[in-house]
């Protein structure tokens, strides 16, 4: 015998649901509102063009010996079909023409300010899909994300149309004047982004720099594609920045590569610096086999971390005695650092968290990998820095002011560490 496990029409319409999630969700104010969008854009429109041709529909031409005051000679000729897609929806809008009088004899067409040529979605439209695309939305997620207010009006070319016009926002920002930026202090570090070169995914280089105001305040001051961490490349950046008008500044956070380290010695040699800890926790860890990172870390921290500048200095005594016997490669690269490493000693203690490492450039790229998990690489290395510029921009990702901020006009001791072993 036969079983026919196929369910009846009846059942099979049940079980489908005829209306998606949210679909029902029905609000009279909302529609109420979204219906009288289009009489107010219009009558907005006829508004402008009234005053014009300073009269109203249908109204005659005022005499040339008339006390009252004219506008622009012209007629009206018709309206125009237009889309045109806000906040509100996409609505069909019938627009005004017009042709005005020109003194050479001719005539012109009347052009909104309002409504300008061409456009088919409010500024403000375009902000809120901008937005949804710096929160973390791909370009083809956005559709989804913004269908309860555009249905479904938005697709990935449109997400893409609007991301190009962030890029004159952020050529103007590119070239602003720094003269007045109170800037005192800078970070200075590179951080690794997967971008698509030649249809494949390649790893990239962003230069960036951080200035530090004189209220504590951290700002983005330039995000550069340089094809890499060479002096050339660096010294290229901080050209850019003094010819648009930096001040140099008072003290530098630095990675301690060595393209930039030679770019500074050629723009700011008397500038006291401060060579990343964690950086160079990471090249002493690089010197010793994997047994010994959790001594190294541990003796390390010590020492970076103690709480006065004698304790700093006789733990360093201490860390390179030790190292010397157990894996001389270590102390080695410990000396090598120098004085540089320690300068942050120099500063009220209440800086030192903030002034030892690059880690505020290290948190925007953690930020900035969160922001582009969704894409996984992205389109270009210019598109990489705009981006990262744009989450700054539009508040996606914040900056707080340094620690120890209320110090920031003390001057630093002159007396460095004492490097006796």
């Amino acid at each position: 015998m036969e079983s026919n496990s196929t369910n009846s029409p009846a059942l099979q319409s049940e079980a489908v649901p005829t209306t998606a999630l949210l679909d029902d969700w029905f609000d009279p104010i909302e529609a109420g509102l979204r219906n009288r969008v289009r009489e107010f854009i219009q009558e907005l429109i006829e508004g402008e063009l009234e005053g014009a041709l300073a009269r109203p529909r249908y109204g005659r031409r005022a005499k040339r010996d008339s006390e009252e005051p004219s506008g622009a000679t012209g007629h009206r000729h018709g309206h125009r079909s237009r889309s045109l897609l806000g906040t509100f929806g996409r609505v069909a809008i019938s627009v005004p023409r017009a042709r005005l009088d020109t003194t050479e004899g001719k005539t012109t067409e009347w052009k909104s300010a309002a409504l300008r040529a061409y456009q088919r979605r409010t500024k403000r439209a375009d902000s809120l899909i901008a937005g949804a695309y710096l929160a973390g939305t791909n370009s083809r997620r956005v559709r989804r994300a913004l269908a309860a207010v555009f249905g479904g009006a938005i697709g990935k070319d449109t997400v893409s149309r609007v991301w190009r016009k962030v890029k004159a926002d952020w050529d103007a920002w590119n070239a602003r004047k720094l003269a007045e930026e109170p800037i005192i202090r800078l970070i200075l570090d590179g951080t690794v982004v997967r971008v698509r070169v030649d249809r494949k995914a390649s790893a990239i280089v962003l230069l960036i720099v951080l200035g530090v105001r004189e209220d504590g305040q951290k700002v983005l001051l330039a995000i550069k594609n340089m094809g890499g961490e060479t002096s050339e490349a660096w010294r290229a950046v901080l050209d850019d920045l003094v010819k648009r008008g930096l001040r140099k500044p008072e003290f530098l956070i630095v990675d301690g590569g060595t393209g930039l380290e030679q770019a500074l010695a050629c723009l700011w040699s008397d500038v006291p610096t401060q060579r990343c800890t964690v950086h160079k926790h990471r090249n002493l860890l690089a010197h010793a086999p994997q047994r010994l990172h959790e001594e190294i870390s541990a003796d390390y921290n010590d020492m970076i971390y103690a709480a006065s500048v004698a304790e700093v200095e006789q733990r360093r005594r201490a860390f390179l005695r030790k190292w010397r016997l157990k894996c001389k490669a270590v102390a080695d690269s410990l000396e090598e650092a120098g004085d540089r490493l320690f300068t942050f000693t120099r500063l009220p203690l209440g800086q030192w968290k903030s002034a030892r490492t690059t880690n505020a450039v290290e948190r925007l790229h953690e930020e900035f990998k969160r922001r582009i998990k969704t894409q996984t690489v992205l389109p270009s290395a210019e598109t990489a820095a705009m981006l990262f510029w744009a989450l700054l921009a539009a508040g996606q990702i914040s900056m707080r002011k340094v620690d120890g901020w209320q110090t920031l006009s003390r001057k630093l001791a002159d007396k460095p560490i004492d490097l006796a072993a």
